[in-house]
């Protein structure tokens, strides 16, 4: 199925949640992201039950320190 992340088209096998998407097809550390599906940010404690679907649009936003 094809979904969108950061504005970069993404195709995916099936459903997956957002933990697996971090897992299986997106190769970062999901320490300080925040995660947006949909235009909805989704709590880190929801990422195992939440889950993709086609034509979703998944926002990734990573803390940063600066001064």
């Amino acid at each position: 199925m094809d979904i969108t992340v950061n504005n970069e088209p993404l195709q995916i096998s099936g459903s997956c949640s957002i933990s697996q998407l971090f897992q299986n097809h997106i190769q970062i550390n999901a320490a300080g992201i925040a995660v947006a599906v949909n235009q909805t940010v989704v709590p880190k404690e929801n990422w195992d039950e939440t889950f993709i679907s086609s034509g979703d649009q998944v926002i990734l936003i990573k803390a940063t320190q600066g001064g």
